[in-house]
């Protein structure tokens, strides 16, 4: 009797895929009820689904009670939506950042395909994330609730006391984290955010974690998903440094159109929007999309691999040339500010080694395996012939020939290192790995209980 009452069990789920369907919780907060929205491969639609079942199991929506649900933790579409072309859809998203959040122009449209992304990212092997740079009170918190609000399935994590409950949300309902690190106020949760940010870039990935009490479970939490991130200062790993899409914030005063606190107007045409997003991801979503392989000359490639995921959603052509228009000047402002290009690895990897080896030069290829390594690049590295060119051509320092092959004198080229380092913004914690700020402070707080698998390497 007890195995019956066992196997007829209904579970709660926010959304479920299999081969050839897709349902899709929504979530009526006036009338208090939540029900799924469902398409087939074949276009076949349903609306307002009480439950299913699939391979002798019953699934049902979360409860409308449910505390993640009443108290806003994570945001659902009220229903699905007609949203007229893509083209429309897209400028509606940048219509509503730009009315709430004051971001510069080619930020907005980044953001506005970001959102869009993120109600298909599942269907990708990579996800890049956004991120808000800057000081207390610069508007992180408002990027955040702006675009946040819009992507897909937003978990809102303000107010966590430990960083457990997000492990589990984030692989139960695999949507998009929303992490301010004004909410985490101590190191040791610093370090768990750190893991999920390097392990939930890419599919396939889990961090396993001991939990319980005396006889310890180890559990694994898949945290794949888009993520949407506050900062005031960078992260010094700069492999997960590569993985964003930054927007400084604070540095100009705040336009005067942009309204001071967010009044019932924001959460109604945020909702209008999830529900026209919704309906978008059940369109699109067992239509075949394939990967971008487009290489947009003159930018980082960094940033042109994060960028791909965003291109392969595009179909229009046109859409397409607008992104790679924005992302251009995107990469034109990180060259300016913050120093994104290969002169600049190069000049970081150079001053890392000084340090390191407290050696009087370094090879060449040394400073090439070094770039290759803090820039973390799949399919396009460095070689040692294409840093002595850079060196030669581009930053003015003189390589020279020895036995070990060609070196740089770090005494002779110190004036002109220094140069570069200044120009590019390379700090000491850039250098040494060291930083007293709490984003950064993870290295020695890391839990040994809990460890970054690869599933694929199983």
């Amino acid at each position: 009797m007890k195995k019956n009452k066992k196997q007829d069990k209904k579970i709660p789920v926010s959304s479920f895929k299999t081969e050839n369907e897709i349902y899709e919780m929504v979530y009526d907060k006036y009338d208090n009820s939540t029900s799924f929205f469902k398409i087939t491969r074949d276009g076949e639609f349903r609306c307002f689904v009480d439950e299913f079942t699939h391979e002798g199991k019953t699934y049902v929506p979360l409860p409308p009670d449910h505390e993640l649900l009443s108290k806003d933790v994570i945001l659902f579409p009220s229903a699905a939506m007609d949203y007229g072309s893509e083209d429309e859809l897209l400028e509606e998203i940048r219509s509503f950042i730009h009315k709430y959040l004051d971001v510069s122009e080619n930020f907005e449209h980044i953001a506005a395909y970001y959102v869009l992304f993120s109600w298909l990212f599942d269907q990708f092997n990579e996800v890049p994330y956004l991120r808000a740079l800057g000081d207390f009170g610069s508007g992180k918190s408002r990027f955040l609730q702006t675009i946040g609000s819009i992507c897909y399935k937003p978990i809102f994590t303000g107010g966590a006391t430990t960083t457990a409950p997000i492990f589990r949300i984030i692989n139960e309902v695999k949507g998009t984290l929303i992490i301010d690190e004004a909410d985490f106020r101590f190191s040791d949760m610093s370090a768990e955010i750190i893991k999920i940010l390097n392990t939930g870039y890419q599919k396939g990935t889990a961090v396993l974690r001991c939990e319980g009490q005396g006889a310890y479970e180890v559990k694994a939490y898949d945290v794949y998903c888009p993520k949407i991130i506050g900062t005031r200062e960078k992260f010094k790993d700069k492999a997960l440094e590569s993985r964003f899409l930054i927007e400084e914030m604070g540095s100009e005063n705040l336009r005067a159109d942009i309204p001071l606190t967010l009044e019932k107007e924001f959460y109604r045409d945020a909702e209008m929007l999830r529900n026209k997003l919704l309906m978008w991801r059940l369109k699109n979503y067992f239509q075949p999309i394939k990967k971008s392989t487009i290489r947009i000359p003159d930018i980082h490639p960094r940033l042109n691999q994060i960028i791909i995921p965003l291109l392969s959603i595009i179909k229009d052509e046109l859409t397409q040339r607008d992104l790679i228009k924005f992302i251009t000047a995107y990469n034109q402002e990180l060259t300016e500010d913050r120093g994104l290009s290969w002169e600049s690895d190069i000049i970081l990897a150079i001053l890392q080694l000084q340090h390191e080896t407290k050696e009087s030069e370094v090879t060449v290829g040394d400073i090439a395996a070094r770039v290759n390594e803090n820039a973390d690049l799949q399919d396009e590295n460095l070689t040692p012939k294409k840093v002595g060119w850079f060196l030669r051509s581009k930053l003015q320092l003189k390589p020279y020939k020895t036995r070990n092959g060609f070196v740089l004198n770090f005494k002779k080229d110190e004036s002109k290192l220094d140069m570069w380092r200044k120009r590019f913004g390379v700090t000491l914690e850039d250098i040494t790995g060291e930083d007293e700020n709490i984003v950064n402070d993870v290295n020695d707080t890391q839990n040994a209980e809990d460890i970054s698998w690869d599933s694929d390497q199983e």
